[in-house]
């Protein structure tokens, strides 16, 4: 059998320009001065866009497979999938890289370095949405992971920053080792860390009494605890709220959503491709996490007191919703591959709308937290007064994800798993996740009216500056998206539609 495999490098583009970037980056920062080292951030979004570019090049061409095997399937695969979370994950990066350029002004966050670790972080979240083995897949996801924890702690003299790196890390390695050692229970029971061969090695072993099927099914829930991590689900949340309170709110905003679509992205593939025959087992299971995700989510946020807190436990509830559509699989009819593609059609739609509007919300949220660094709730009181613009749309925001006119596309992204819950004969999951939407409603509305209120003491004022206007192109562009979501989400729902054949 020869070693040597063909490589197609224009399906692997994307991965490599994001490289090829932050390697640019780290060797240019090493000779510019201090004052220009802001350069990173320019050259960071010139990747980015090249990147985007590059997506968008392959979306026009057929399906694209590399690192294949000579016994069939393939490593690395570029389908409709793949480049539904590659766009997700590289608009994110845009965003999240306009939001960052006010955090270097006061020298206390390295530039260079900053942005070498958040562009690795992308490149493995794009080698993860093609990832079509268990190995690519759990490379990708720690090539994720440890930059991440880095980037939480990075910010110098901050020793709560330090402190929640510490948990997000020892709290990931501990799901690392979950992750690892279902993988090795499902290699050892089928042979095959390819996809396709994983699922037809289940399903061989699945119904029968014995060893083998049920060390199957430790390795498929193993596994699934693991990923449960990835996306903040319960019980394995403990460590979002703390880590999004200390990180930069950038970084709060990139871990609430590119992080948890990577998640999402390799959960999806694993549950629907490869772990199919075993969707008995893990359907109650996703079923159960979301019904308790959602509700653990919800009730504690209404105790919250701190802004980016209050936003993290919203991020909880989220991954609840998202994890609804999956749930169907806990019941019979909900298997059928019409209904579980119908599911993950659901997912993903929900997981698109969910990006813009978080995204603008953890984008508002920064620049209150620029002015006020306490980042406290009472703190947007009266905001209207002095920042009308950024009131209205921070509570735009705030209606979204609750799920309320004027943010329709919250709505509509509600009814869709909604839709799928039902449809799914999965209906205890749907009325637990529409009780839910109105306890929502409670905390969300709360900070919404608290900015139309007149504020007695006058508001710290943020400086001027070209951080300030990334900032505001942050905020503005988040804002169209969801805008044009709740207008017209069509283009979402058939992209979601492709990715989830």
């Amino acid at each position: 059998m020869s070693l040597v495999q063909s490589i197609d490098y224009a399906a692997i583009s994307p991965p490599v320009i994001i490289a090829v970037t932050a390697i640019l980056v780290l060797v240019v920062d090493l000779f510019v001065s201090d004052e220009r080292r802001v350069v990173a951030s320019y050259l960071s979004l010139v990747g980015a866009a090249a990147a985007l570019g590059a997506t968008a090049w392959l979306a026009t061409g057929p399906d694209r497979r590399t690192f294949c095997l000579s016994g069939g399937g393939c490593s690395y695969v570029v389908d409709d999938y793949t480049l539904f979370f590659q766009v997700l994950f590289l608009a994110a990066l845009v965003v999240v890289l306009l939001l960052s350029v006010p955090l270097f002004g006061d020298g206390r966050l390295p530039p260079g370095e900053y942005h070498v670790l958040l562009l690795s972080s992308v490149c493995g979240m794009l080698t993860l949405a093609a990832a079509r083995d268990l190995l690519t897949l759990l490379i990708a996801l720690e090539v994720v992971s440890l930059p991440a924890f880095v980037l939480v702690g990075l910010r110098r003299g901050d020793p709560r920053g330090i402190e929640s790196a510490l948990k997000f890390f020892l709290i990931s390695v501990v799901s690392t080792a979950f992750t690892v050692y279902g993988i090795a229970l499902v290699y050892g029971v089928t042979g095959s860390v390819e996809f396709g061969h994983v699922a037809a090695g289940l399903a061989r072993v699945h119904g029968h009494s014995g060893a083998m099927a049920a060390t199957g099914a430790a390795g498929v829930v193993l596994v699934l605890a693991g990923f449960a991590f990835k996306v903040a689900a319960v019980p394995f949340h403990f460590w979002a709220p703390d880590t999004y309170q200390g990180a930069p709110v950038p970084i709060a905003a990139f871990l609430s959503v590119a992080s948890k679509a990577a998640g999402f992205a390799g959960l999806i593939v694993l549950l629907v491709v490869a772990f199919r025959p075993y969707a008995d087992v893990w359907g109650p299971v996703v079923a159960v996490l979301a019904a308790v995700t959602m509700t653990v989510g919800n009730v504690v946020a209404l105790r919250q007191w701190h802004l980016i807190r209050l936003l993290a436990w919203s991020t909880v509830a989220q991954a609840g919703y998202l994890l609804v559509p999956l749930g169907v699989a806990a019941t019979a009819f909900g298997r059928d591959r019409i209904v579980l593609a119908d599911a993950v059609k659901a997912t993903l739609s929900y997981l698109g709308i969910y990006a813009a509007m978080n995204l603008g919300a953890f984008a508002c949220a920064a620049v209150v937290a620029r002015r006020h660094p306490r980042a406290a709730i009472e703190d947007v009181r009266g905001l209207v007064s002095t920042s009308p613009l950024l009131a209205v749309l921070f509570a735009f925001f705030l209606t979204a994800l609750a799920g309320l006119p004027p943010g329709v596309a919250g709505l509509f992204a509600k009814v869709v798993v909604l839709r799928a819950a039902v449809h799914g004969h999965v209906a205890w999951l749907a009325v637990v996740a529409a009780v839910n939407t109105v306890i929502g409603l409670a905390y969300y509305l709360r900070v919404a009216a608290l900015m139309f209120v007149t504020r007695t003491a006058e508001p710290v004022r943020e400086r001027a500056g070209g951080g300030r206007r990334a900032a505001a192109v942050a905020v503005a562009v988040t804002a169209a998206v969801t805008v044009v979501l709740s207008v017209d989400p069509q283009p979402l729902l058939h992209a979601a539609g492709l990715a989830s054949r």
